[in-house]
C-alpha cells in the first residue's frame, strides 16, 4: 500500500514502481508499517520526518521535565539559630532559582507544641526572606508535631 506525499493514497503497487514514483517526486519511500497486510509506505522527505519526530521527543521531554519538578525539604527548628537560619534560607533560595519547589517544615519537640505559633513565626519569617523569588503555595499547616508550607518559584521571573 503505497501513500502519496499529499496524504493520498495510490493503492497497492509492487516496491519498484513505488520506489519510481518516489524518485519522480524528489523524495524517499519509507515504510511506515511494516507488520501490517499490506505493508505500508509512504512517499516523503524523510529528513524532514527525522526532524520533526526529534522536535516532538524534545517538546515532550521539556513537558516531562516540568511535572517532575523536584521537591526539597529543609527541617528548621523553633530554637533555631541566626547563621543556621541563614545558611538554609542561602541553599533554599539557590534552589527555588533552579525552578524547583521547596518544602519548609518544623517538628516540635517535647512541649514546644504548646508554643506552636512561635514555629509559624519561623517559617514565616523563612517565606518573607524568600518573597522576592518564591510564592506560598501551601500557607503553614500543622499536621500532627509538625508544621510544614510548601514554597513555589515565582513563575514572573
Amino acid at each position: 500500500m503505497v501513500i502519496g506525499p499529499n496524504g493520498e493514497q495510490l493503492g497497492v503497487k509492487p516496491i519498484k514502481d513505488a520506489l519510481t514514483l518516489a524518485s519522480y517526486a524528489g523524495f524517499d519511500l519509507v515504510l511506515m508499517n511494516p507488520g501490517g497486510k499490506p505493508p505500508v509506505c509512504k512517499i516523503m522527505d524523510y529528513n524532514r520526518y527525522k526532524y520533526e519526530n526529534k522536535k516532538k521527543q524534545k517538546e515532550n521531554m521539556k513537558k516531562q521535565r516540568e511535572a517532575n519538578l523536584e521537591m526539597k525539604e529543609y527541617k528548621l527548628s523553633v530554637t533555631i539559630d541566626v547563621h543556621d537560619f541563614n545558611t538554609k534560607l542561602k541553599n533554599a533560595r539557590k534552589y527555588l532559582e533552579k525552578g524547583h519547589k521547596v518544602k519548609v517544615s518544623i517538628r516540635f519537640k517535647g512541649r514546644e507544641i504548646a508554643h506552636s505559633n512561635l514555629g509559624k513565626d519561623v517559617i514565616l519569617r523563612f517565606a518573607n526572606e524568600c518573597n522576592d523569588i518564591a510564592i506560598i503555595e501551601q500557607q503553614p499547616k500543622i499536621d500532627g508535631r509538625i508544621m510544614a508550607m510548601i514554597l513555589a518559584p515565582n513563575k514572573e521571573k
